[in-house]
């Protein structure tokens, strides 16, 4: 067994023992060196242990969160709590930790085996799909990470998926409002979903995927007026590793109704903002230029007709 598995382990084991009966720090760094010693005397990695441990317990509340909002559908108190640490655990390194010392599948796939090892039978399931999710709304900000275990694909052999995404707008009370979504990374963003991506749409245009993905997303019916930008990065998946993500943006015009978000792992609110307030929110660097042309577009046509 590795040093760090088994120092992950001995980490998971105190987690453990804190959740069923809370801990002081001082506490927690006494059932860790009691653990140390009683389950890895001599592999250890002390150091890496004290800070794992200390980063968990100091970002638990965060890291609850994310998993609240990454598996709705499974409370904190429904997780097993072998499930519930390994999660802790895995989100920390996933989404604290240095990557050039712990990249983001070597994270996931750790926690995936100590769920295996320590959970029940489908906690790597489980655990994996949880973890999964996660990955997958870091795709733009993890889109450089590179697998050292694998062999680069060259990015023209990568596979291409196709995304629509929509600056979704609409006319109220003499003023215009931005539709956006809130992700559970603290930015907000576009509405945007994947096109053809089941047989009975395989052929739909980007312009139809697009309106019936904001659909699915926002219950909001829109009228595409124009194609305003397009964006492509580099994601990696855990399971069918990287793929370039091709998505074509969109001015779209909408009534202003009550947005219904779809409950789904990744985002975790959607609003309406006039225009002007929602040049003051946090986006993503690359939407940016995106926004900015959509919002610019608003603004003359707003003038003109004014005038």
């Amino acid at each position: 067994m590795a040093n760090r598995h088994l120092s992950r382990s001995v980490v998971l084991q105190t987690l453990f023992e804190c959740d069923i009966r809370t801990c002081s720090g001082e506490q927690a760094e006494s059932a860790l060196s009691r653990n140390t010693a009683e389950f890895a005397p001599a592999a250890g990695d002390a150091p890496f242990m004290a800070e794992l441990l200390k980063g968990v317990l100091e970002r638990k509340d965060d890291l609850d969160l994310v998993i609240e909002k990454a598996a709705p559908e499974w409370p904190l108190d429904r997780i097993a709590p072998v499930d519930r640490n390994v999660l802790r655990l895995g989100l920390f390194e996933l989404l604290f930790s240095d990557r050039d010392k712990v990249p983001a599948k070597v994270a996931i796939n750790e926690a995936i085996e100590l769920a295996k090892s320590f959970g029940g039978e489908n906690s790597g399931r489980f655990v994996n799909g949880v973890l999964g999710a996660v990955y997958k709304e870091l795709g733009e900000p993890g889109k450089d990470e590179v697998s050292k275990k694998k062999k680069d694909v060259p990015y023209d052999q990568m596979p291409v998926q196709h995304l629509g995404g929509a600056i979704v707008y609409a006319r109220h009370g003499g003023e215009l409002y931005l539709a956006l979504v809130h992700d559970i990374f603290g930015h907000w963003t576009l509405s945007k979903g994947k096109i053809g991506d089941a047989p009975e749409i395989a052929n739909e245009s980007v312009e139809d995927g697009t309106v019936r993905e904001i659909k699915e997303e926002l219950g909001l019916d829109i009228s595409i007026k124009e194609k305003v930008g397009e964006n492509e990065y580099v994601a990696s998946d855990p399971e069918t590793g990287k793929k370039r993500k091709h998505v074509t943006y969109f001015l779209a015009e909408s009534p202003f109704a009550d947005i219904k978000l779809e409950q789904k792992g990744g985002l975790d609110d959607a609003k309406w903002f006039k225009l002007q307030d929602a040049l003051e929110l946090n986006f993503y660097e690359d939407m940016l230029p995106i926004v900015t042309k959509a919002v610019q577009k608003l603004t003359n046509t707003s003038g003109k007709t004014q005038k």
